[in-house]
């Protein structure tokens, strides 16, 4: 289809590759392949959080023509709440924060204020689901807005940005190393120092990579996956392989790889994998809506 679908699909490929192995404590396991089941005994393909908030978003987008936060936020209420956006209507995973926010949401608080800010809210909740925002025309505040619905502090605000200025940057993944690069010369300069290591992130040894819920963690090990990588599945799997916040940590780097190799061939995401994702037809439609 193009840039969207591919991003789309490869960010619901990889979280549905890590969902088996959330939480599993690095090389204590071998992913190699699309499996099921494992952590929270789901069949294969199966997606989590991860996707269902970026299917909200890019529903919303697509359905007002607009970046609408009070209506993005309407839809991850309706995902928490009432299992929409999910695979089989039943949600089974969500972030405390993210559960917070929503929460506070439903009983009225006005959605600038439903995020919380503190420096421990600060988990990779509004990363995984950003990329909507960063495959549509967007500034700099639409960012800011989507993300702080439920992750309102600096850091990650900071994290966004800098995950859609890669997207914004890249084509193929020339163009997406590149602009990996780039982006730690950038977040040296105009970035607070939790960032300082995206600027030598390519010398880092995986033992050096962390893979933790917290945004910078995530953020590093998604471009890190990236760079060190030449295909999807190559990409995608070392994510999983990191451990702990797999599912994670696999959707972001795989939503990066998905616009750089497209979907099929040698190098894109696997015809095999495509096809065992739930609901991958409304997925398209979605998508196409959005490309159209």
């Amino acid at each position: 289809m193009g840039k969207i679908y591919d991003g789309i699909m490869g960010l619901v490929v990889g979280d549905a590759l890590g969902v088996p192995f959330e939480f599993k404590r690095r090389d204590t396991f071998t992913a190699t392949d699309m499996t099921g089941y494992g952590t929270y005994n789901q069949p294969p393909g199966t997606w989590s959080d991860d996707s269902s908030m970026t299917l909200a978003t890019l529903e919303s987008i697509g359905r007002r023509g607009a970046i609408d936060p009070a209506d993005i936020m309407g839809n991850f209420a309706a995902w928490l709440i009432h299992g929409v956006f999910t695979p089989y209507d039943e949600v089974f995973d969500v972030g405390g924060t993210t559960r917070d926010a929503i929460q506070r949401y439903t009983r009225g608080t006005p959605i600038s204020f439903c995020g919380r800010s503190t420096v421990w809210d600060n988990g990779n909740g509004a990363l995984m689901r950003i990329l909507p925002v960063a495959l549509v025309p967007h500034t700099g505040a639409d960012v800011k807005r989507v993300g702080q619905l439920t992750h309102a502090h600096e850091i990650s605000q900071i994290a966004c940005r800098l995950y859609c200025y890669v997207v914004d940057k890249c084509g193929l993944i020339p163009d997406m190393k590149a602009a990996i690069r780039d982006l730690g010369r950038l977040a040296v300069v105009h970035y607070s120092t939790d960032f300082n290591r995206l600027a030598r992130l390519e010398d880092l040894s995986r033992d050096e990579i962390k893979s933790t819920g917290y945004v910078v963690d995530t953020l590093e090990a998604a471009l890190w996956c990236v760079l060190k990588t030449d295909s999807y599945r190559d990409c995608v799997l070392t994510a999983v392989n990191l451990g702990e916040d797999t599912d994670t940590v696999a959707a972001v780097a795989g939503g990066l790889a998905g616009i750089a190799y497209g979907c099929g061939g040698a190098q894109g995401i696997p015809d095999e994998w495509i096809a065992q994702i739930p609901r991958r037809e409304w997925i398209g439609e979605l998508c196409g809506k959005l490309e159209n």
